[in-house]
């Protein structure tokens, strides 16, 4: 499979959850102090993500 969540820890020792497809990050969440906090962000985004509101604020 082409996408995948990676976590990986920022200059700041943080953990980051990134959402990579092939070798390209496509976006990441804030740093947080502990990769459990990381890993429930992923989870929050699988579970919340499919029935999120698309919203365009460009002019028309």
């Amino acid at each position: 499979m082409a996408h995948r969540f990676e976590i990986r820890k920022n200059k700041a020792g943080e953990f980051v959850a990134y959402f990579c497809h092939n070798a390209e990050t496509i976006f990441w969440t804030e740093g947080y102090a502990s990769k459990a906090s990381a890993k429930n962000a992923i989870e929050s985004i699988l579970k919340n993500g499919p029935s999120a509101e698309v919203v365009d604020t460009t002019a028309a």
